[in-house]
């Protein structure tokens, strides 16, 4: 065999298994391939997956793609809805088509999601040299471009020699299936050796399966956790996702309802609890409600299980002010359950944790005083959501009414997806989610560009789990006009195989995230705004809007169109665009629904911060202000060692 062909036939018999509960699970790890194919593959993976395309379509399925690093992001999609079970495998070409992959190797590895990337490489022997598209480097001739893949990957190796393949991808699928050390897995497929003849064991290509490893927690971390829960007055938990890839949600409910302390949910934590829960407190810290800030700012005791504390988690570090506050971390990765200087730290899977503390804290509860504050903070922020939902500005609604009317037009098991701009913070405050499933946000890498792949590869998996007889699901991909502009492309591919994705493009005529945090640091909303240049200031601030038609662009790519004009019916509109994209057929092709928005109409509050450095000294007065703001909050920010 090649090696391309061993590797396809390889990739087609590993298996993931997973228990949970006692309930066994088996699946393929590798459901299929996609590729973009240039000089250096074609002849090596592109000739592996004909071949066995004609042998079988079911060894192993080819997908196109419109771009590699969209590829990567339809991957890592499909990934975190198999809760990490799953995931494709990418092949490019040299070169760009290579390093087109990175941001996607990046987007993986940082929120921790399994991704196999398979970029080719130069000669192995070098008998073409330099070849097209090969990277020459002065001082270390064998460097390549997928040498950048090394920091961006959590497994990364070179097939240099046919003999290599085996240990190279025992090993890269040892990471990929590991969920405390899975991320991107990169192995480099020189073009030369991918073509390459040699003798195969039998015993490389026999069916394998990964076990997911899911490790107890130890006896003795759970004592000394219980202890300190039990003489906290003002616990809260922090609940990541790291809960939902462990199956927790049933044991976290039982735990709170058990003990009734409070939970603030993570971007990648919502879900956790349905947000009407009685103890579901909604997103927390820099995006967070104003009822899980408030609660934090006086927590004697955050339990984080399966989170990673992003910033944004902890509001800079300025969220929890209690001076006595100390830490429980609860996660399989170690280098998160150490985070903030712990002295509890419990490495550990969330599920078994969970289990073990609902054990060891029998009898156990919050005070009276906490739980009442509890509720009142929740009503609080729930009446602030009902009027930011219910508000209609006219003729051009605010974010808040659009993202209320997608809410409500979205049946509970529907998915919503979004990754950049400040969608991500007002869905994360304000969407009401109400299924474990229903709520993906990239926010690990807040990547332009990730909404649209991203959101078709969680319709293929959501498409692959209603053909095995789990939950129907439609899948809502929310995203600015920035960031569709990014990477729009996958609405071909969505074409190509008439797969129903609904996107909700909102044209607000710029970046409206970050000119709302430029004008609150003093730089006054500058390079955030799509204008025609003027050209004797050389701005691009005050010109005329573009004469860009988004809606104009997606009917050109073969998508069915729906435009929601402005007025005082937009939201009713809107509410019915999205009912209909919903009933359209389920393989009738993706849905665009374009609607304008005003990008000066903020979002509820979160009474919370973001740390981003001001300029110290400046000339304009905006800049002025917006230090001493800044020097304010930065009083407030603690080391949280504890």
């Amino acid at each position: 065999m090649t090696v391309a062909q061993a590797v396809v036939e390889y990739l087609s018999k590993q298996y993931t298994v997973d228990s949970i509960g006692g309930v066994e699970y088996r699946e393929r790890l590798i459901p299929g391939t996609f590729g973009i194919f240039g000089h250096g593959n074609v002849a090596g993976v592109g000739q592996a997956l004909k071949q066995y395309q004609q042998l079988d379509p079911a060894i192993m399925p080819y997908y196109q793609g419109r771009n590699e690093q969209a590829q990567a992001h339809q991957a890592v999609g499909y990934a975190r809805h198999t809760r990490r079970r799953q995931t494709f495998a990418i092949s490019t070409s040299i070169g760009p088509g290579s390093s087109n992959l990175l941001t996607g190797a990046a987007l993986a590895t940082t929120n921790r999601l399994p991704v196999l990337l398979l970029p080719s490489d130069t000669f192995a022997t070098r008998a073409a040299d330099p070849v097209l598209q090969q990277l020459e480097q002065p001082y270390a001739y064998d460097i390549t471009v997928n040498d950048a893949f090394r920091p961006l990957s959590r497994f990364f190796d070179r097939v240099s020699r046919p003999e290599q393949l085996f240990s190279a991808f025992h090993h890269g699928l040892r990471v990929l299936t590991d969920p405390a050390e899975t991320g991107a897995v990169t192995i480099s497929l020189p073009q030369d050796v991918q073509a390459e003849a040699f003798d195969v064991p039998e015993e490389f290509l026999a069916a394998r399966e990964w076990r997911i490893r899911r490790p107890d927690a130890d006896d003795a971390d759970i004592a000394r956790a219980a202890e300190a829960i039990r003489a906290a007055k003002r616990p809260l938990i922090i609940a990541g996702g790291g809960v939902l890839y462990a199956y927790a949600n049933e044991e976290l409910a039982k735990f709170v309802e058990l003990t009734g302390i409070p939970v603030g949910n993570t971007q990648a934590g919502v879900g956790v609890l349905p947000w009407d829960h009685k103890y579901s407190l909604g997103a927390i810290g820099s995006t967070g409600t104003t009822a899980a800030n408030a609660i934090a700012a006086d927590a004697d005791l955050i339990i984080g299980i399966g989170t990673r504390y992003e910033d944004f988690t902890t509001a800079s570090r300025t969220a929890f002010q209690n001076p006595d506050v100390k830490f429980i971390n609860i996660n399989v990765a170690a280098i998160d359950a150490y985070k903030h200087g712990t002295t509890l730290p419990i490495v550990a899977d969330a599920r078994k944790a969970l289990v073990k503390l609902n054990q060891a804290l029998g009898g156990y509860r919050v005070g009276a005083d906490l739980e009442q504050k509890i509720a009142a903070e929740k009503k609080r922020w729930d009446a602030t959501v009902d009027e930011a939902f219910d508000t209609r500005s006219t003729p051009l609604p605010a974010q808040n009414e659009i993202i209320g009317a997608t809410s409500r037009a979205m049946d509970p098991s529907d998915v919503v997806i979004c990754a950049a701009g400040s969608l991500p913070g007002d869905l994360h405050k304000m969407w009401r989610v109400r299924d474990p499933f229903g709520y993906h946000v990239e926010y690990a890498y807040s990547c332009m560009g990730y909404e649209i792949p991203g959101g078709l590869g969680v319709k293929r998996a959501a498409l692959a789990e209603a053909a095995n007889g789990g939950t129907q699901r439609d899948v809502v991909v929310m995203v600015g006009d920035g960031s569709y502009l990014m990477m729009h492309t996958e609405l071909v591919t969505a074409v190509a195989e008439r797969i129903k994705l609904i996107v909700v493009l909102i044209q607000n005529h710029g970046y409206a995230s970050i000119g709302s945090l430029s004008e609150s640091l003093g730089s006054q909303r500058f390079g955030t705004q799509y204008r025609a240049l003027n050209e004797e200031q050389h701005s691009f601030d005050e010109g005329d809007t573009l004469p860009v038609d988004l809606a104009l662009n997606a009917e050109s790519l073969g998508v069915k169109v729906i435009r929601v004009e402005p007025g005082e019916k937009v939201i009713a509109e809107l509410e019915q665009a999205i009912r209909d994209a919903k009933a359209a057929p389920e393989r009738g092709g993706p849905i665009l629904i374009h609607v304008e928005s005003d990008p000066l109409l903020d979002a509820p509050s979160s009474e919370s911060w973001w740390d981003v450095p001001v300029s110290q000294v400046s000339e304009l007065d905006s800049t002025q202000q917006a230090y001493q703001a800044y020097t304010t909050h930065k009083a407030r920010q603690r080391k949280l060692l504890g």
